[in-house]
């Protein structure tokens, strides 16, 4: 059992470069909650740092791009607000990646924690040269 002191996190890089979504955000999710170590603890957060880079070109499939509804509610009566993902994936593709990401992860305070460890890009360009992230390559 691993014990949340003794855990050492990498950081790693995905590139989203025509990889489906789901797809990218369930390896995403896997390197988040540290299910490719050996050590996995399902109570305790073993996963380490993910940077998702081209993230506006990530690929949906089949005909998502037109069908499929970002739906968020500001707290007011008739506060429903919808996008569509065409027009997400135009303006803010990194909110549909960071969605997707989150949504495979546990819906707890251990899920908010690793969700806290996803950093996405828009492009090719990040702030984290300092943490020498490897590429992920499986």
């Amino acid at each position: 059992m691993a014990k949340p002191g003794e855990i050492e996190r990498k950081w790693f890089i995905i590139d989203a470069e025509g990889k489906p979504l789901g797809r990218l955000a369930a390896e995403a999710a896997r390197i988040l909650r540290g299910k490719h170590r050996p050590q996995f603890t399902p109570h305790v957060d073993t996963g380490d740092h993910v940077i998702v880079i081209n993230a506006e070109k990530v690929v949906l499939t089949g005909n998502k791009l037109q069908h499929k509804k970002y739906i968020h509610h500001s707290g007011y009566p008739g506060g429903l607000k919808v996008t569509g993902y065409d027009k997400l994936m135009q303006t803010r593709p990194e909110l549909a990646v960071q969605k997707a990401v989150t949504g495979m992860l546990p819906h707890n305070s251990l899920g908010a924690d690793m969700a806290k460890k996803l950093r996405v890009y828009r492009g090719t360009e990040h702030p984290h040269q300092a943490q020498k992230p490897e590429v992920w390559s499986r």
